[in-house]
């Protein structure tokens, strides 16, 4: 039971007399208990809704398009509150976050419906057999699960829960009930990897074809672990075996299936000095949102967008700065040299960002506080126009981590900063000044 929040004017809900606060009961006699039931339920072409209404029960009839929306809105997207993470990895970025910043920014959340909804991952933790059964019967695929390993026995000592081992046979029912699933292993050195690693992708292999694809990816460790499990950062050697490993059983059964499954995220071999591999080798770039094989994909599309310039945009001048993390600093400075490349009149400084908020182990673009912005780049020369990667801010482009606002960055640093998106053609088109189609 949900309480509708409102309903669209002159849509079919609204000429049928459902109205704003009606308390949504079922549909078709199936109860309504959050978003995915919502959904399923939805699909008939013909539905029964049921609310309550000041105590009293009302149904309506409703024809429709199988997929047609009927105009409800609900309090939350959920229409539920989101499920809590109630796991304690020893990895977890969340426990690593200083005390003072936004209080949303503590949340852990494992919840299934936000991975269908917007491809979170989820530990599978939180769910019971039912919860599992009710995944296959409404078909909702795929799911996209941290995994971090399958033994057992060490899931449960990574993730400080003793369900964790033993929900891992959840992939097996998923996998059975035609569930696709998309993996991800979070890598802690001298724990996970290693044998434990060949071990977890060979487990993985075997749910194929329901596997659809696995990445790997470092923990992330900030300057506030005290107290907390003594992690150590991957270096060039520790990266490389890392690569070395994945790619090795990756090629295995590539061979036999005649598509990869298993890929590192670009962090291991930015760590390892390793070039990052061909457009043709991330193939459909289905963990592109975990960093994997992002650079090459943005790459081949500043390539791509160079060939479709014109005479007058090739002639464009523009002094202009890019702000960086530490990681991505050789490989943004190789994009501007491929832009000037065609634009001789680009004048680009590139400035390198050192995370002294989250501590010099974080190198990544998107972890850059706007605290080490304004303390880095002042006094630099910015040109006309700062440019960020979109990653900085939160999903509402205002604000950075530490609470600093785009538009207090601004004025601090008295320049434009415009948070670019990411992907390669947008970074061409803001590099040289072109306004998105």
């Amino acid at each position: 039971m949900v309480r509708i929040e409102s309903v669209s004017d002159k849509s079919l809900a609204h000429l049928c007399g459902i109205t704003k606060n009606d308390i949504l009961i079922s549909i078709n006699g199936n109860e309504i208990k959050d978003v995915l039931d919502y959904r399923f339920y939805l699909t008939e072409e013909e539905v029964k809704i049921t609310v309550e209404r000041e105590g009293k029960q009302i149904s309506f009839k409703i024809v429709k398009e199988q997929y047609e929306d009927i105009g409800l809105e609900f309090e939350t997207p959920l229409m539920d509150k989101k499920h809590r993470c109630e796991n304690k990895c020893i990895f977890c970025f969340i426990d690593q976050l200083p005390k003072g910043l936004r209080q949303t920014l503590y949340f852990k959340d494992d919840d299934s419906r936000l991975s269908f909804l917007h491809g979170n991952y989820i530990t599978l933790t939180n769910l019971d057999k039912e919860d599992i059964e009710r995944i296959i019967k409404m078909h909702i695929s795929p799911v996209n699960v941290s995994v971090h390993t399958t033994n057992p026995v060490l899931r449960c000592q990574m993730m400080h829960n003793k369900k964790a081992g033993k929900t891992l046979e959840y992939l097996d029912m998923l996998a059975n009930g035609g569930i696709e699933i998309n993996a991800q292993i979070v890598l802690c050195r001298n724990i996970n990897d290693g044998k434990e690693l060949e071990n977890t992708l060979n487990d993985l292999a075997k749910l194929y074809p329901q596997l659809g694809s696995v990445a790997v990816v470092p923990s992330g460790l900030t300057k506030f672990r005290e107290k907390l499990y003594p992690l150590i950062p991957f270096d060039k050697e520790s990266a490389t075996n890392v690569i070395n490993t994945v790619e090795k059983i990756n090629s295995t059964y590539s061979e036999k299936l005649g598509k990869n499954l298993f890929f590192c995220s670009d962090e291991f071999y930015l760590t390892a000095e390793r070039e990052i591999p061909c457009d043709e080798y991330y193939e459909e770039y289905s963990q592109i949102e975990n960093g994997v094989g992002m650079l090459r994909s943005f790459e081949c599309e500043v390539d791509a967008f160079l060939k479709t310039l014109s005479l007058d945009e090739r002639n464009i001048k523009r002094n202009v700065s890019i702000a960086t993390g530490v990681s991505a600093y050789d490989f943004i400075c190789k994009m501007i040299a491929k832009i000037k490349s065609k634009c001789n009149n680009i004048k680009c400084n590139i400035y390198k960002i050192e995370n002294d908020f989250f501590g010099k182990t974080i190198t990544v673009s998107g972890l850059i506080t706007g605290i080490d912005l304004m303390k880095e780049l002042k006094e630099k020369e910015l040109g006309e126009e700062l440019l960020i990667s979109r990653s900085m801010l939160r999903s509402e482009g205002d604000l950075f981590l530490c609470g600093t606002s785009l538009e207090e960055l601004a004025n601090r640093l008295g320049v434009c900063v415009t948070p670019v998106s990411q992907d390669g053609a947008s970074f061409v088109e803001a590099v040289l000044g072109i306004e998105e189609v």
